[in-house]
C-alpha cells in the first residue's frame, strides 16, 4: 500500500518527475505474487490508484539506486541492515519516524486491519513528502 500511497502524493503534489518509487519485500514469502486483495480493495475505497504488480525481494544493488530505503517496522529494518551491510550511508528509516514516532506501522497481514495500516501509512507517506518538498525537492 504504501508504494501507491506514496505515489498518488508525489502525483498530487507535481513532482512525479522527480522521484522514484518501489517497493520490495524483506522477506521470499510473496515473491511474484500481486498485491494481497484487501490491501488493493482499501486503495480501492481511498481512491488510491494502484497497479498490478509482482513482489521482489530487496536486493543490494537497491541501495545505490535510492536515497531512500523506508520499512514498515523493527523486522524490515533488521532485514534492510542485513542486506545493507548495516546502512553506511543512513539511508534506512521506519516510516512512523516522519512523524515524530517510533511505532511500527500496523501490519495487516497478521491484524487483518487495513484501516488503521492505510491510516498509519497515509500518515508516514504525508509527513515524508512534506519534508521531502522542505527541503527542496
Amino acid at each position: 500500500m504504501a508504494e501507491f500511497i506514496m505515489k498518488n502524493l508525489v502525483r498530487e503534489g507535481g513532482k512525479e518527475k522527480d522521484f522514484l518509487i518501489e517497493s520490495a519485500a524483506t522477506s521470499t514469502e510473496e515473491i511474484g505474487n500481486d498485491m494481497y486483495p484487501p490491501a488493493k480493495a482499501k486503495l480501492r475505497s481511498e481512491g488510491i490508484p494502484f497497479e498490478r504488480r509482482a513482489a521482489r525481494q530487496i536486493r543490494p544493488a537497491d541501495y545505490d539506486r535510492y536515497d531512500l530505503l523506508i520499512g514498515m517496522d523493527r523486522e524490515n529494518i533488521y532485514y534492510m541492515n542485513r542486506c545493507w551491510n548495516n546502512d553506511p550511508q543512513g539511508k534506512v528509516h521506519k516510516l512512523l519516524e516522519y512523524t515524530g514516532s517510533d511505532r511500527e506501522v500496523s501490519d495487516p497481514w497478521y491484524s487483518g486491519d487495513f484501516d488503521s495500516a492505510y491510516e498509519d501509512i497515509s500518515r508516514g507517506c504525508s509527513s515524508l513528502f512534506s519534508l521531502l518538498l522542505k527541503d527542496g525537492l
